[in-house]
């Protein structure tokens, strides 16, 4: 007697489920507007890339200037899902987009005190070391760093992770060969998902983001550095936040998406899906970036 209200019940959970699960697929095919305009209004807000433009097309920002970011070696592709335009770009592991250092105007954030903040939304492949965006060469003149959001940089204990670099010099860090100077997430980014990664700096601390939660590390031994002068046992830090007191240089870096200059040329490509880049010209709080991930996601 009581099957017939029990099998009810199950079709009406099965629908409910179905129905939000069709509604959160469609939320990345349209314009997430409410999330565009917190973005947009944001204090500190400099610019948004939304990847909405056709192959071919230069990307161009909403903020303090278009800043039209060029496709290099070949078009991307644009995939019709994303969490902020509807859209995203496809990067296939050997293309990018760039905006020559003449033309970064307000972009070019530098200073001793000086905060930047830089948030993504990528569903990346796992395959790779991974830059996402922001100012970063790392061969021209010995080195051009200033700021760049990346995912996984396993060589200082940033393997799988959302990692915030900061330069001050633009070189790499001394004694070591590479720059060590990173926030890298306690999270590991999840494979093929769409998530919202970020960085902030305020002028002393790095730290990473992943989905609007940040996760403190313990202080450990960074891999690499055992054997340089001064750190024979090697060199023990707290990766998230990372202290960084020195500030950004202005070195002079293009700005990019999707790869940076290495010396055997372009390189560190990403692969997989962005869905928006939004620079702005201070650390946002917590708080900041937990409302932007939430409506990035729901």
């Amino acid at each position: 007697m009581t099957s017939k209200p029990i099998i009810s019940l199950f079709i009406l959970f099965a629908l409910v489920f179905l129905v939000s699960t069709l509604g959160a697929q469609e939320d990345y095919k349209n314009p997430n507007k409410t999330l565009i305009k917190q973005l947009t209004s944001t204090d500190g807000f400099v610019a948004l890339w939304q990847f909405n433009e056709k192959p071919g097309k230069a990307r161009k920002a909403v903020g303090k200037g278009k800043f039209l970011l060029a496709e290099g070696n070949g078009p991307v592709e644009r995939i019709a899902e994303g969490p902020v335009s509807g859209y995203s770009i496809q990067l296939d592991g050997d293309n990018f987009l760039r905006l020559s250092n003449a033309k970064t105007a307000e972009l070019n954030i530098y200073g001793k005190n000086q905060g930047v903040t830089v948030v993504a939304w990528v569903k990346w492949t796992g395959e790779q070391t991974g830059f996402v965006g922001g100012m970063w060469n790392e061969y021209q003149d010995g080195g051009k760093r200033q700021y760049g959001l990346f995912v996984s940089l396993p060589y200082y204990n940033g393997a799988n992770q959302v990692c915030g670099h900061i330069s001050k010099t633009g070189r790499p860090t001394s004694p070591f060969p590479y720059s060590i100077d990173y926030s890298a997430s306690k999270q590991t980014v999840p494979a093929n998902q769409w998530c919202v990664i970020a960085f902030t700096y305020d002028g002393e601390y790095i730290k990473s983001f992943l989905n609007g939660k940040f996760e403190a590390r313990e202080p450990e031994l960074i891999d690499h550095t055992k054997g340089f002068d001064g750190y024979p046992d090697g060199i023990i830090q707290r990766k998230n936040p990372y202290h960084f007191p020195d500030g950004m240089g202005n070195n002079g870096s293009d700005f990019t998406v999707g790869a940076v200059l290495l010396k055997r040329g372009m390189g560190n490509f990403f692969k997989g899906q962005i869905g928006g880049l939004a620079v702005f010209n201070r650390a946002l709080n917590e708080k900041e970036i937990i409302m932007f991930a939430n409506k990035g996601r729901e």
